[in-house]
């Protein structure tokens, strides 16, 4: 490895000289193992601990295959998938690496009794397979989760359809927490050249998915001077799509649980904040019963930051605990996008408000090539910005994915692989200078 990394970090270096290195038998890397996947039987989600789960151990490198990329992991992040698959929940992610093993005699590599787990990362290519001819050895990329067969029609006009689809590093093996990553080679995008390599790893699979959700004719469509609330709009999803809403000329209602989350709103450029703790707002009478004069104080709230109109598009990811909520506040034939269900996935909301008003439920889910290649450009081009709030090492994930499960944390948690320290990996010094304050808002939090 130190080979490989001497070669990242000279300036001298060129393609020959990465198609030369040695590539190791075997690499350090994040997993769960099989075995265990019954240790958290009996606890509820929340007393689930990460860092029991997670182990730090070397495994071999996987086999390459055609269409497929070896890249150096300088930097990876954690999301929220990574929680899931250490927590086993909602269903262990053995029995999606199981079925991916089935489907050929190449996918049978990723049905092992450990599981390299990570959907984010930014590296440097050390080897294509056959048919790979849009990147080389030494290339500096980042990579998207989106990982498709396409041998399907279905998937042809949008690869998120795709009977195949899956999302790398939890559907299937050999993610970016580690020092070596298997990719296809569809999933390869140029790293943001001002940006370093936790950061340039940090926006990938949340920037894509806000991208869709809220910008793309596949989600929402966003437009200027739409109203979007924005649940959760300081954390890892929703301050990118904060960004995009801002970037985008809507009218972004952030809806955060403190003070403190505030005021990142308030440092991206958004002027309309409910802090839902301090005004109380609680949709759930108890566990089975809803409360409706809360969505009506919270639709009159909402109202005072627009001018009196209504929302044109609810950003959710939430789930259960504000589903309601999110149907009820939306204006008559407006838009409901929903991503993910942190607070549970049985959703109930009165249909009354969502027939009669003639009101959309859309599921995104993550983003297609073209989007993520979308989205990564605005990165590039300085337009959005990582949210990266801390940087932990790869023998630090463990707690950097308890972090995650328990919301301790902002924006998003980075970790670095092969990259020695923080800071590396910058190319372009001049556009850097011009955003650092917008790169370093979540640090200085």
């Amino acid at each position: 490895m130190k080979e490989i990394l001497d070669a990242i970090q000279s300036t001298e270096s060129t393609p020959a000289d990465f198609a030369a290195l040695t590539i190791p038998e075997s690499y350090r890397a994040v997993t769960v193992h099989k075995d265990e996947v019954d240790m958290f039987a009996g606890l509820e989600t929340r007393e689930k601990d990460p860092r029991k789960s997670i182990h730090v151990e070397d495994v071999p490198v996987p086999e390459l295959g055609p269409g497929e990329a070896l890249v150096a992991v300088m930097a990876s992040s954690v999301n929220y998938n990574s929680v899931w698959t250490s927590i086993f929940e909602p269903v262990s992610t053995f029995s999606f690496l199981e079925r991916y093993g089935r489907l050929s005699e190449l996918s049978k590599r990723h049905d092992l009794p450990y599981h390299v787990i990570g959907s984010d990362l930014a590296g440097v290519v050390l080897r294509t397979g056959p048919g790979v001819n849009a990147w080389t050895p030494g290339d500096e990329v980042v990579a998207h989760c989106l990982s498709v067969e396409l041998e399907s029609s279905d998937g042809h006009n949008d690869t998120m359809l795709d009977p195949e689809q899956r999302i790398w590093g939890f559907e299937t093996n050999f993610g970016g927490l580690a020092e070596i990553a298997l990719v296809k080679s569809n999933q390869l995008m140029p790293k943001p050249k001002h940006l370093s390599w936790e950061e340039a790893a940090a926006p990938g699979l949340v920037n894509s998915t806000a991208y869709r959700q809220l910008v793309s004719r596949n989600g929402a469509g966003m437009k200027q001077g739409d109203n979007v609330l924005i649940w959760g709009a300081s954390g890892g999803l929703g301050s990118y799509a904060t960004q995009f809403a801002l970037a985008g000329g809507a009218n972004p209602i952030c809806v955060v649980s403190s003070e403190q989350k505030a005021d990142i709103c308030r440092a991206m450029g958004a002027e309309a904040i409910i802090d839902r703790s301090a005004e109380g707002y609680k949709f759930w009478k108890d566990e089975r019963t809803q409360d409706p004069k809360e969505w009506k104080r919270f639709g009159k709230r909402i109202r005072e930051f627009t001018g009196g109109e209504d929302i044109d598009i609810v950003f959710e990811h939430p789930g259960r605990e504000t589903f309601g909520a999110s149907v009820y506040v939306t204006r008559k034939g407006g838009t409901i996008t929903t991503c993910a269900s942190t607070s549970g996935y049985m959703h109930e909301y009165d249909n009354r408000y969502l027939w009669m008003s003639l009101k959309r439920i859309i599921g995104s889910h993550f983003a297609n090539y073209r989007e993520a290649w979308e989205a990564n450009r605005l990165i590039a081009k300085g337009k959005i910005h990582p949210t990266l709030s801390k940087v932990y090492s790869l023998d630090e994930t463990g707690q950097a994915a308890y972090d995650v499960h328990r919301n301790l944390h902002q924006g998003k948690v980075g970790v670095l692989a092969l990259a020695p320290s923080e800071g590396l990996g910058v190319r372009d010094e001049e556009m850097r200078a011009k955003h650092l304050d917008a790169i370093n808002r979540f640090r200085n939090v």
